[in-house]
């Protein structure tokens, strides 16, 4: 039985009559960019994750950039990101003209390692970005003593954790601000690329609405050189109908992890992340490690079954930072895990039979 590794197709047919309504409102009223619907969206997001503020643009990586730019970061300064991540952790520290400074991660959950951040600390550090990678928070309290402790900014790059919490608290809400990505494979996704900004903070929040829509607080008025980073209407439209069944998609996906982890636990050859008990994530992916990775997914594929690698090269042996001096060997849990990781397939529609078949087609590629 094939099992495709997301099918956004099954999400869609669930709430179809929603979704197409709110599209359909946007087309009549001609909103198509911020406008009522994403007025609407941000509002109840903010509401969700428990901070005053949301703020919508374009994506994910302009959520992290305009934060940034907010904080006045640029040229001269350093951000601390962790080196086992998307691209765009590091890539808006670059574009906003500062200087990325990777740390490694911890083996036995991939997250960053606090205790690795310190040594990187120096007079010209601005902020730290960890990234709540997979879906589970990262360790905020101890971050958060380091950023006081330095006097540095603490900013959650929340992009796959949309309804995880740490020790009772929502993603979004663990830090000074946090940026979340909206793209459609995330677990709350538009149909296009979208972002978001959370913040509790008046004045970064005014200042990331106006650096979203060329610096403007009101039409033609322009107080900053701003950007267009305005989130779509359809897109804050799609995205508050979602918002409004994500607990049970989360869920659903936990449930989906539980099993994974019952029908998996008895492999000796399969190793899994910790699951922290202070912390409830989305499971935005389920990954495990096996040893011969390629040659396991490659048979995978060939049964059927759709499988991804997030991610397969680290931030700092990426040709982009060729120019760094980073080199192999610097960050070794990283380059560890970015040889053994195996994200399985994982969306809230799935069946049980769906995951047993996972797990049965995994066994035996083994």
């Amino acid at each position: 039985m094939p099992v495709p590794f997301l099918d956004l197709k099954a999400q869609y047919r669930t709430i179809k009559p929603e979704i197409d309504l709110a599209v359909q409102s946007v087309i009549d009223s001609c909103t198509f960019a911020l406008g009522p619907a994403v007025e609407k969206f941000e509002k109840a997001f903010a509401a969700y994750c428990d901070v005053k503020h949301c703020i919508g643009v374009g994506s994910g990586t302009a959520a992290l950039e305009l934060i940034l730019r907010a904080l006045d970061i640029g040229p001269g300064d350093e951000v601390i990101t962790v080196a086992n991540t998307f691209f765009a952790s590091a890539e808006a520290v670059s574009l906003v003209g500062a200087t990325p400074i990777l740390a490694d991660c911890r083996e036995e959950d991939a997250l960053i390692a606090p205790e690795d951040i310190e040594r990187r600390i120096t007079k010209k550090t601005r902020a730290i970005i960890p990234v709540h990678l997979y879906g589970q928070c990262a360790d905020m309290d101890a971050l958060a003593a380091i950023a006081k402790k330095h006097g540095v900014s603490l900013i959650e790059d929340a992009c796959q954790a949309h309804g995880s919490t740490y020790k009772g608290a929502k993603a979004g809400s663990l830090a000074f601000a946090a940026a979340f990505s909206f793209y459609p494979g995330k677990n709350l996704g538009a149909f296009g690329e979208g972002g978001g900004i959370t913040t509790d903070d008046d004045n970064l929040a005014e200042k990331a609405r106006m650096l979203r829509d060329h610096g403007m607080p009101e039409k033609y008025k322009h107080s900053l050189v701003g950007y267009n980073e305005r989130m779509d209407g359809i897109q804050g439209a799609v995205l508050d109908v979602k918002l409004k069944h994500l607990d049970r998609w989360n869920s659903a996906r936990r449930e989906h992890a539980s099993r994974y982890r019952r029908l998996l636990a008895e492999e000796p050859r399969i190793r899994l992340f910790t699951e922290h008990s202070d912390r409830e994530q989305n499971y935005h992916l389920f990954v495990i490690r096996v040893p011969n990775r390629d040659k396991v997914q490659q048979n995978l594929k060939a049964k059927g079954i759709a499988t991804g690698i997030h991610y397969p090269i680290p931030i700092h042996l990426q040709k982009a930072y060729a120019g760094m001096g980073w080199k192999k060997g610097d960050f070794p849990v990283a380059e560890k895990l970015a040889d053994e990781i195996l994200s399985l397939p994982m969306f809230a529609e799935m069946t049980e039979e769906q995951v047993e078949e996972v797990c049965t087609a995994v066994r035996h590629c083994l």
